[in-house]
C-alpha cells in the first residue's frame, strides 16, 4: 500500500477523474480491471489514487497528534498535580465530543477538505496518545536515573526530553502503527458521510458512498471500495504488532517460543 501511494500516478492505468458516459457501470474486463462507476471513471484508477489520499491523510494526522500529544503527556505526568488535573480535563473533555459531531462543527468553521480531516483525526486521537505518554511518565519519574537528575538539578526540559521521552516514544509508537488502520477508516468515514474531501477525489471513503447510492443496481463500487478498508485493517494491524514484537525483544522471544 505504501508503494502504490508513492507511485499512484504511474500506476493508475487512467485518470481517476476522467468521465466516460458510454462505459458507465462497465463490469470488469481487460480494459477496465475492476469495472467503472455511474460516471464511468475507471474504479481501479480511482482505487489507486484513494491508497495515495488514505496513506497521506493517516501518516499526517498520526504525525501531527504525536507532535501535540507527546509534550502534553509528558507535562502531565511530570508536573504538579494542578497542571496534571487540568490536563486530564481537556483530553476528558477532547474524548467526550463524538468524532462525527466534532467532524460537522469543524466542517462548518473550516470547509470541507483534507486539512479538516487531519484536524478533526488529530483532536479525535490525541487525548489517547497523551494519556499513554501521562501513564508512561508517571512510571518512570520515580525511577533512579530521574531522581539523580533531579538532585544534579537539572532542568525540567532536560529530563523531559532526554530522559523521558525515549523511554516513552517506543510504546507510542506502537499504539500509532497499530492505531494507522483506525485512523484509514475515520478518513474513509468521514469521506463517506460528506464531512471530508470534494465528492470528486479519488478517496475510498467517496468511493463506498457512491456505491451505497448505486446498491440496488450494483454493489461492485462498494466491494471495490471496502476491499482496500479491509486489507489496510488486516495489514497495518500485522505490522503494528511486527513492530511491537521488534521494540520489545522479550515479548518477541515469547511469542516465537
Amino acid at each position: 500500500m505504501l508503494f502504490t501511494a508513492l507511485f499512484a500516478p504511474e500506476l493508475t492505468p487512467y485518470a481517476p477523474t476522467a468521465i466516460n458516459v458510454h462505459m458507465r457501470l462497465a463490469t470488469p474486463s481487460p480494459a477496465h480491471l475492476l469495472g467503472t462507476d455511474e460516471l464511468g471513471r475507471d474504479l481501479l484508477s480511482r482505487v489507486i489514487m484513494g491508497t495515495r489520499e488514505a496513506m497521506a491523510v493517516a501518516l499526517a494526522s498520526l504525525m501531527a497528534s504525536f507532535l501535540v500529544a507527546v509534550p502534553l503527556g509528558l507535562i502531565a505526568g511530570y508536573g504538579g498535580p494542578l497542571l496534571d488535573a487540568a490536563l486530564i480535563i481537556l483530553f476528558d473533555s477532547l474524548s467526550a465530543v463524538p468524532m462525527i459531531m466534532l467532524g460537522l462543527a469543524l466542517t462548518v468553521l473550516l470547509g470541507p477538505g483534507v486539512p479538516t480531516v487531519i484536524l478533526t483525526i488529530v483532536m479525535y486521537c490525541t487525548p489517547t496518545y497523551a494519556r499513554m505518554v501521562r501513564s508512561q511518565t508517571l512510571a518512570l519519574k520515580s525511577r533512579d536515573f530521574i531522581r539523580a537528575e533531579e538532585a544534579m538539578d537539572a532542568s525540567a526540559p532536560r529530563i523531559l526530553f532526554i530522559h523521558l521521552l525515549p523511554n516513552v516514544i517506543g510504546p507510542l509508537l506502537v499504539l500509532g502503527c497499530l492505531d494507522l488502520s483506525t485512523i484509514i477508516m475515520l478518513d474513509a468515514g468521514l469521506c463517506f458521510l460528506g464531512l471530508g474531501v470534494a465528492p470528486e477525489v479519488p478517496s475510498w471513503g467517496n468511493i463506498l458512498s457512491d456505491g451505497f447510492d448505486l446498491i440496488r443496481i450494483t454493489t461492485l463500487p462498494l466491494l471495490v471500495g471496502g476491499a482496500p478498508l479491509v486489507l489496510a485493517t488486516v495489514g497495518f494491524t500485522l505490522f503494528g504488532e511486527a513492530v511491537r514484537d521488534a521494540l520489545d525483544p522479550k515479548l518477541g522471544r515469547g511469542a516465537r517460543t
